[in-house]
């Protein structure tokens, strides 16, 4: 019987998960999985429901990324009843996406990520959260990443009609439109998350980059795996969170693929394995080989590094300016430093927010034509953004009545399901051996997960869920040798 290591359920993470390890008679880590093992089905009651209704329904798989699937859904209905919103409705639409992506990132650099380099990757686990976080940058620092928060989340709220769960969306436009007050005390708070942006990637600066232990981690072979990376952009190429065309690039950074978001499925295929819910994403055209590395392995990569990877830049200066710093420092595009997703995101977040300031400092976005009513019948259509986790696919059939008959979503987290296995395994192997394990180092080997973000709400749920971290150490007669408990 070979001895395991249970971690469950992981930390950190939205949803629910646990991290099995397998070691062989040495002690040594011979293989390590993501498990999740609920399953929640959306795919499956989406059939029946007016299209219409899908962009108010799939916000509700996850509180943490509703607006992605709001988004998604909202463009997933405009091409089954072949409508394109209006002009204002568009920039409205991506006011609301950018100022989502700014917030979203800001809490996994600050509560999810970030603790385990603020404030040490094996510090006790009582401290690395957002209270240790707090703790070491200062209270000052600690209510400036609330309000900020806040502040940007009260957009959301008033043009999607909720901050959490948005409805705003309708085959054609929106619902609610910008008023000129609304517009200028929008800006100011706009122009103070470029200025919060700046502020996180100086701390990440600050703690990360001038501490020497922290970046030998960063660029470790223990946080590196080689793969194809896939993402939005527009027709510049540049880093796209709304719309645009995929673009895939493979290993050594070369175009492999570029296509619209209708034909989809000429490029991705899905694997699955007996031991989890989860299917694996992976290049039809590479074909899946296993959980392996390489050019000949069909698996990708996406969300913030992998989008970083695929464009030729940034939309924005500022984050032009951090994005090229980024790659001068870890040597060039693609970057495969999976610890490095976590500057990445907030490369991202600062081009979210000088977005937003775009956008509103744009007359027009006060325009009061916010829709195209649909005329046409309805068929099938595909609708895909850049979820802060990665590329979001919702892709509908509909009969003559705008009745789903068939629904098709590949969440973000699904497109880096076959990596976060990957990298968890390589680190589980590089920390822990010969059997001896510590809360430490497991949480180093957990470190391997956490810059992806997994949100496992979005494809899976658990009820009533929570529940104590407990890690089970067995020897080869079963026995149990070591109980750690948090």
């Amino acid at each position: 019987m070979t001895r395991k290591i249970t971690i469950d359920p992981i930390t950190r993470l939205e949803g629910h998960g646990k991290i099995e390890i397998f070691l062989d008679d040495h002690g040594d880590v011979e293989r390590a999985i993501l498990q999740v093992p609920e399953l929640r089905g959306f795919e499956q009651f989406s059939v029946g429901r007016p299209v219409e209704e899908m962009s108010r329904i799939t916000p509700r798989i996850c509180g943490v990324c509703p607006t992605a699937h709001h988004m998604a859904a909202g463009k997933a209905a405009d091409a089954v009843f072949g409508v394109e919103p209006t002009a204002t409705a568009r920039k409205l639409r991506e006011l609301i996406y950018n100022a989502f992506f700014f917030e979203d990132h800001t809490l996994h650099f600050f509560f999810l990520g970030g603790p385990d380099f603020v404030v040490g990757p094996q510090a006790p686990a009582a401290e690395r959260n957002i209270l240790g976080v707090i703790g070491k940058v200062g209270a000052e620092i600690g209510v400036k990443v609330i309000r900020m928060r806040e502040d940007v989340r009260e957009i959301m709220a008033y043009l999607g009609g909720k901050s959490i769960h948005p409805v705003s969306c309708l085959p054609g436009g929106v619902s609610k439109g910008l008023d000129e007050e609304h517009r200028l005390r929008f800006l100011e708070t706009a122009r103070a998350s470029v200025d919060f942006a700046e502020f996180a990637l100086q701390v990440f600066d600050d703690v990360v980059l001038k501490n020497k232990a922290y970046v030998d981690i960063v660029v470790g072979e223990a946080y590196k795996i080689k793969t194809y990376y896939m993402g939005l952009v527009n027709p510049k190429n540049q880093v796209e969170f709304y719309d645009g065309e995929i673009r895939v690039v493979d290993p050594d950074g070369r175009e492999f693929a570029k296509f619209k978001p209708a034909d989809y499925l000429d490029h991705i295929a899905e694997h699955v394995e007996p031991w989890t819910y989860v299917k694996f994403p992976f290049l039809k055209k590479v074909g899946w080989k296993g959980f392996v590395e390489g050019n000949d392995s069909g698996v990708y990569r996406v969300a913030p590094l992998a989008r970083l990877n695929v464009a030729e830049g940034m939309q924005t200066p500022r984050a032009q300016k951090h994005h090229d710093r980024m790659y001068d420092v870890l040597g060039g595009k693609p970057v495969h430093n999976t610890l490095a997703f976590h500057w990445a995101r907030l490369i991202e977040s600062l081009q979210a927010a000088e977005r937003m300031v775009e956008l509103l400092e744009d007359p027009a976005i006060t325009g009061v034509d916010l829709r195209n009513l649909p005329t046409q019948k309805p068929k099938e259509g595909v609708g895909i953004v850049e979820a802060p986790r990665g590329l979001l696919i919702h892709h509908y059939k509909a009969d003559e009545r705008g009745l789903i008959t068939a629904a098709n979503l590949i969440v973000a987290t699904i497109g880096n399901a076959a990596a976060i296995n990957m990298s968890i395994e390589k680190a589980a192997k590089a920390y822990i051996k010969g059997g001896q394990v510590s809360e430490g180092l497991l949480n180093m080997a957990e470190m391997a997960f956490r810059p992806y973000d997994p949100c496992h709400g979005c494809g899976t749920h658990a009820w009533p869920g929570g529940g104590p971290l407990t890690v089970m150490i067995y020897s080869q007669a079963g026995e149990l040798v070591h109980k750690l408990q948090r």
